[in-house]
């Protein structure tokens, strides 16, 4: 993950400083992989649409999920999301779509809406595309990127977010670090330097933390999720116990002990919030980082169930295919055919 003390410092945090950061470590889990994969430019009257990126049938769907950023440079239009939400938008905003779904945006009356793959050019960048379209009157440019996750079937990161997210980067001092991010985005596209793909990922992967420490922020009382949790004190400090020790016997007892409350207040605030025990959130946590190490190497099986908190490899196999549906063995064989799948241009 990125640390950047400058961008975070007008974070709201509520975390002790002995604390470990819950949103971090799990973002690290997801392996997040950010890129820039277009700048346009395009003049009133126009109306595009832009495809939905990620089809459930690709193979391994279920442990790959793609978000998408877009940042608006100049000039202003309407935005609609794929459950009809419709935003007007302008210069130094920043539209996060979790799911990466089929929407659509435009400006004045055109006579068509233009498939977005059907007008994209290569850039002089090599992975990124260029797109200049319209009907020659103001203009609106806007810097297009993904994010792509190894979200787990069990990982809440992405289900709990809201179709759309907007930032407006002028109204606060944090928004305007985003801002300054989002230009130097854009000068690293016009300057065409080499290395540049891969400083333009990282400052994607960089707005993706710092748009959902911002979402936490303003989650209202009362909501669910798994970001709602981080906001609740005995929630949170089970989180983190399991995160921080996911090999440990841990029972409801043990947490309600570590957090200083009662076994029933934990089991009840826990399930009201993720939708479903402690240890069975445990379990699926424990197949995450299973997986991720059956992915980079070659470690024996029985290294990483007893690393993970299972005393036998039986109990371990059994565990990771209930909540994968394959065994251990074939989520390594597909990890290994899946590390050479990229998701699909623009122009597809």
């Amino acid at each position: 993950m990125i640390a950047t003390p400058d961008l975070y410092a007008g974070t709201p945090d509520r975390r002790s400083p002995a604390e470990p950061d819950l949103l971090s470590e799990m973002l690290k889990s997801l392996r997040l992989t950010g890129s820039v994969f277009l700048s346009g430019c395009f003049s009133a009257p126009f109306g595009i649409v832009s495809p939905k990126y990620y089809e459930p049938g690709t193979p391994m769907a279920h442990l790959r999920h793609i978000s998408i950023f877009h940042l608006i440079v100049t000039g202003s239009c309407t935005f609609e999301a794929a459950n009809g939400e419709r935003r007007d938008i302008a210069a130094g905003d920043l539209l996060f779509l979790p799911f990466a779904d089929r929407h659509r945006f435009w400006k004045g009356e055109p006579l068509m809406m233009a498939e977005a793959g059907q007008i994209v050019q290569p850039s002089r960048i090599e992975g990124m595309w260029t797109v200049n379209y319209g009907g020659g009157g103001d203009e609106l440019r806007m810097v297009c990127g993904f994010l792509e996750s190894s979200e787990f079937l069990f990982a809440p990161v992405f289900r709990t977010l809201p179709t759309l997210i907007v930032e407006h980067t002028s109204q606060d001092k944090v928004g305007e670090l985003i801002a300054a991010t989002v230009r130097e985005i854009n000068l690293n596209i016009e300057a065409s330097m080499p290395g540049s793909q891969a400083v333009l990922g990282r400052l994607m992967e960089l707005l993706f933390v710092e748009v959902l420490r911002r979402h936490v922020a303003r989650l209202p009382t009362g909501a669910k999720g798994w970001f709602a949790a981080l906001n609740d004190p005995i929630v949170l400090k089970t989180l983190q116990l399991l995160h921080a020790d996911p090999a440990h016997h841990w029972t409801v007892d043990r947490i309600a002990d570590k957090t200083g409350s009662s076994r029933t207040v934990v089991a009840e605030r826990f399930k009201t919030l993720l939708g479903r025990p402690p240890i069975e959130y445990l379990t699926s946590w424990r197949i995450q980082l299973a997986g991720e190490r059956l992915r980079v190497g070659r470690e024996s099986l029985s290294s990483i169930s007893t690393g993970v908190g299972y005393q036998s490899e039986a109990a371990f196999n059994r565990a990771f295919k209930r909540v994968t549906g394959i065994t251990p063995g074939k989520w390594r064989e597909r990890a290994g055919s899946l590390a050479g799948f990229a998701i699909g241009s623009a122009s597809s």
